[in-house]
């Protein structure tokens, strides 16, 4: 698969967009056709052909269409149809970021997947049959799209303090999050919940997610020792670990080693 992905160069967009992202998959691509996209706290806008199909489906949920489309933060893994050969140009937004751009008394969406042609003031074609400009120019690109449209972002105390909470969030306990900001517990989650529509304790389980998969995706199935990294990444043994993949990503530790099946390597969260 050819792939890229680049972060925002003007300041303002840069507050809000995390990265923009490239993904192609051709005939000749080995990979799972049907790969798992895990649970995320941020939303992607996916820029694809009109006549490109899509499909995300979990146990409760089945979303399918054509073209570009928004995925909202999402708290289950989602399956996707990659059986075909695809081309996409995705912008993943930084966590919180939706809360600002909605109207402020509208309800913050998770867990939707939507026609994005309602929210995107730009010519999406022209991008997706583009793709000979470089990661450069592109960045360049969308920074000069998006900037007046992120120029007046709706904030108030509630978005201010989850900005301040997101970049401590993996150095600080939960326990200890409101001395070190000098709020209570109480008001530091309630603003999470509001500005993110997650709770501390589900935005903590999707990063060590994230965290763990990364570690085991750069690992061969020859190097995995699996009672080892239960107790690296805070389980009390591998039993634990076990369940709770299972619940995660519907996959034991054994038959995620056989088959890698989760998209480390798409939706922007590729190196």
């Amino acid at each position: 698969m050819r792939n890229w992905k680049i972060a925002p160069q003007d300041p303002t967009v840069a507050r809000f967009i995390d990265c923009y992202w490239f993904l192609e998959k051709t005939e000749d691509d080995i990979g799972p056709d049907y790969p798992k996209l895990n649970p995320d706290p941020a939303g992607h806008i996916i820029l694809a052909d009109s006549a490109q199909s899509y499909q995300y489906q979990s146990e409760s949920f089945k979303a399918q269409g054509v073209g570009c489309h928004f995925i909202y933060p999402h708290s289950k893994t989602l399956v996707m149809d990659h059986s075909q050969p695809f081309l996409v140009v995705g912008i993943k937004f930084h966590v919180g970021t939706l809360y600002s751009l909605r109207s402020p008394h509208s309800e913050l969406a998770i867990d939707k997947i939507i026609d994005s042609k309602a929210v995107l003031s730009f010519d999406s074609e022209q991008i997706v049959t583009d793709m000979s400009r470089s990661p450069e120019e592109h960045r360049d690109h969308f920074d000069g799209l998006l900037e007046p449209f992120l120029r007046n972002p709706y904030e108030d105390k509630h978005s201010d303090l989850v900005r301040k909470v997101i970049p401590i969030f993996l150095g600080t306990p939960l326990s200890d999050l409101g001395i070190e900001l000098g709020f209570s517990q109480r008001t530091i989650e309630r603003s999470f919940v509001r500005v993110t529509g997650f709770t501390l304790k589900q935005y903590d389980a999707m990063l060590r997610l994230e965290r763990l998969l990364d570690h085991v995706h750069r690992l061969d199935s020859s190097e995995l020792e699996w009672a080892d990294i239960a107790l690296q990444f805070g389980f009390s043994d591998q039993s634990h670990l076990v369940r709770y993949l299972k619940g995660a990503i519907g996959s034991t530790p054994g038959r995620y080693a056989k088959y890698r099946d989760l998209a480390i390597d798409a939706y922007g969260d590729f190196e």
